[in-house]
């Protein structure tokens, strides 16, 4: 299991052997944010793109992070 973080979000991964994919979710936040990806040199910012796209998200229906 591999950390990631990114602009103050942390993100725990792993690797699906049946589905030969690595996976993670964002920790510490009320939501359920994935992201995934079939190899781990692109696992970093598929990460960045689920943080950004949480980002965007929450500032477009006014929603307060963290």
């Amino acid at each position: 299991m591999k950390t990631f973080t990114y602009k103050s979000f942390v993100g725990k991964t792993d690797y699906s052997k049946k589905d030969k994919i690595f996976y993670g979710k964002l920790e510490g936040i009320n939501d359920l944010i994935t992201f995934e990806s079939k190899g781990a040199d692109e696992l970093e910012k598929s990460f960045h793109e689920a943080v950004d796209d949480y980002i965007a998200s929450c500032k477009s229906i006014g929603k307060e992070l963290h």
